[in-house]
């Protein structure tokens, strides 16, 4: 999707762990390995979109992990809250600001690939992540091994 806004936008990226290992992409235009993710849509909330996106990019349904407050009233719903946040610069004058998730498989953890958006699409262990070309950032690196361990932790 385009960008909403000129100078900042809002995106997710998603996670997912399976049987002790992560799914990234390497994507086509960026040409780096990352994360399921992209943009929060002007009429979806930031799980829709990352439901959405782990959909389009992998066609899986996942589970979004982590804690949503029991706050949900009318006129107002609780969000599940990312794991984390971070801002990251585009270009000169564009940033998003990026929604951190985790999230499993809810079905077979067979995935597609969105041809259109990537070169491959894969399940690494932690160790599969060092020999990935070209090599992943260490922030990307990093989020994985967070997520594959407090994931596999807690299975």
């Amino acid at each position: 999707m385009a960008h909403i806004h000129e100078k900042i936008d809002f995106t997710v990226a998603i996670f997912i762990v399976h049987a002790a290992k992560i799914l990234v992409i390497h994507h086509r235009k960026l040409d780096k390995w990352l994360p399921l993710g992209g943009h929060i849509e002007l009429d979806e909330d930031p799980e829709q979109a990352a439901l959405r996106e782990a959909k389009e990019e992998s066609g899986l349904d996942v589970e979004l992990l982590g804690e949503r407050p029991p706050t949900t009233s009318p006129g107002t719903r609780a969000l599940l809250a990312p794991r984390f946040l971070d801002i990251h610069r585009i270009n000169e004058t564009h940033e998003h600001i990026g929604m951190i998730y985790w999230a499993r498989p809810k079905n077979s953890a067979a995935v597609k690939l969105a041809t259109a958006e990537h070169h491959d699409i894969r399940w690494c262990s932690r160790d599969e992540l060092e020999t990935l070309s070209p090599p992943m950032t260490d922030a990307v690196k990093w989020y994985c091994r967070q997520a594959l361990a407090e994931i596999t932790a807690a299975a």
